[in-house]
């Protein structure tokens, strides 16, 4: 497996703003599976959850492949759309193991429980911390969005001086 943990794995989110959380995340995915399945939530189920987003499907899927091309050269990945909580691939023998925050990691024994009911085996998993801004609260795309804090988590300066 060339020194990877697992011949593959699967991460997923919106990706509307490629944060600090998000890089880690997908920092966490590469580091420990060969191959990288990102599941990339639809403009209709991001609305569906009641997220506002910025990008629609297109562009964020457009930024989210410059930045892995960018970040992670020639390793083997692939986005699909996600119109629900789980994609078609978690429930197939192609993904060993998930790459989660600790956000959402309570969705993982669900998704284990489908699993087990078609036969397969339980996904392994490699759980992200959240990462917290400058003042101790998690770094969200909504709160890039309210001009809180920037993608890294600091503080958004001001214009007036």
């Amino acid at each position: 497996m060339n020194g990877f943990k697992y011949r593959s794995v699967a991460v997923g989110g919106t990706f509307d703003h490629i944060h600090k959380g998000h890089r880690a995340l997908l920092a966490k995915a590469f580091e420990t599976g060969e191959k990288v399945y990102i599941g990339l939530v639809s403009d209709e189920f991001a609305q569906k959850q009641g997220k506002q987003i910025d990008h629609d499907y297109g562009e964020r899927k457009k930024r989210l492949e410059s930045y892995l091309k960018e970040t992670y050269h020639d390793r083997d990945f692939s986005i699909e759309k996600l119109e629900s909580t789980f994609g078609p691939i978690m429930f197939t023998s192609l993904v060993e193991a998930i790459v989660v925050s600790t956000e959402t990691l309570q969705k993982v024994a669900e998704a284990n429980k489908i699993r087990t009911t078609k036969g397969l085996a339980e996904l392994k998993v490699e759980v992200v911390p959240l990462i917290m801004a400058y003042d101790g609260k998690r770094i969200s795309s909504t709160r890039i969005r309210r001009n809180e804090i920037d993608t890294e988590g600091n503080p958004v300066k001001s214009d007036r001086a």
